[in-house]
Order: structure tokens, then sequence, then C-alpha cells
């Protein structure tokens, strides 16, 4: 079954990530759905997405999890500076 998140980092007013949206299914494909419908990004790893699946929705990623988050991060900055 198909799994998604959703991450939102804004550094002017959180110190961290936070899980904006999670599910897997029907529930999944919507995240995704959305994410294309607005050009975001989608990074694909299963592995990641396991892990983040267990932080609560709309707390911030831990710690411990902090180096996978920012090799997501540095695909979203190499997907979108790819144009520039």
């Amino acid at each position: 079954m198909k799994k998604a998140i959703a991450l939102r980092y804004d550094s002017d007013k959180e110190s961290a990530p936070r899980v904006v949206a999670k599910g897997k299914g029907v529930v999944a494909e919507n995240i995704l759905k959305i994410a294309e419908i607005h050009k975001l990004p989608i990074k694909k790893d299963e592995d990641l997405v396991e892990l983040l699946s267990k932080v609560e929705l709309d707390k911030e990623v831990p710690q411990s999890l902090y180096r996978a988050v920012v090799e997501v991060f540095s695909f979203v900055y190499k997907v979108t500076n790819k144009n520039s």
C-alpha cells in the first residue's frame, strides 16, 4: 500500500520541519496529487516515509531524523534550482 508524508519548514517561524500531512492508500494518493498540482518536488524514499510516519501530525521532526530530512531538503534544493 502506498504511503506519503508531507513536510513543511519555515525557518522564520519554526525550529524544525513539521509533518503536515501523512497517510496511506487513498490519502497518500491525495497528498501526492496535491503536491503535483502545486508543482512541489516529490522524493520517493520508502524507508524515510516509514520513519516519518511515526511522527505525530503537526509535530516537529525529532532531532534523531534530522540527517534523513536534510537529504530531502537537499533533494528539493537541487530540483527547484535546476532550472535557475
